[in-house]
């Protein structure tokens, strides 16, 4: 693999309904917002919710991810209505292997927009863009055992459950061990 940082990777992937889009300077003040009326939701699944950034706090955060996708170290989208341009949760490839190449992917969606089958169609377009645009061999989605809404999204998709790490982490609010399912689609699945 040469150096993924010559990768002509497109900065925006558009769905029927969707905009996923990688994060701008700017950004941070919605996407804080978003967060902030989120976290409830957000906190027993995402350890970076567990404390709550300031809006200027997540501009920074904002434009480091946006050094990220340009050093291709991860590839974060942010996710946006089509219709309204109104921002509603996150995306995007991490724990990136280009060497295979294989990729990560997570995801978060604000409570509102849930059950509307939105976060299936952004796991379906981004695997889609992984194949096709990336060349991945494998993309992998890892949730908490207890996540049943994240594990039922990856099934959707046509991930297979491969197997199940036991005890594998603590989590971040209680401390507790806990379990991650691995689900993962390989080329040609």
């Amino acid at each position: 693999m040469n150096d993924p940082i010559l990768l002509d990777i497109p900065e925006q992937i558009e769905t029927e309904r969707l905009i996923l889009r990688a994060p701008r300077a700017g950004d941070g003040a919605e996407v804080n917002a978003a967060v902030v009326a989120n976290l409830d939701h957000l906190r027993p699944w995402m350890p970076w919710a567990a404390t709550v950034m300031t809006a200027a706090e997540q501009e920074i955060w904002v434009r480091k991810q946006r050094i990220l996708f340009l050093r291709r170290d991860e590839l974060p989208f942010l996710i946006f209505w089509k219709a309204t341009n109104r921002y509603i949760g996150g995306t995007g490839f991490h724990h990136i292997n280009w060497y295979v190449p294989q990729l990560e992917m997570g995801y978060w969606l604000a409570k509102e927009v849930e059950g509307n089958g939105v976060m299936s169609e952004a796991v379906e377009a981004l695997t889609h863009f992984a194949f096709e645009t990336l060349a991945a061999n494998r993309v992998e989605i890892r949730c908490d055992v207890n996540n049943e809404r994240s594990a039922a999204v990856a099934r959707r998709a046509g991930y297979t459950h491969e197997g199940t790490l036991l005890h594998n982490a603590r989590h971040h609010l209680t401390n507790e061990l806990r379990s991650t399912h691995i689900f993962a689609k390989t080329r040609g699945e």
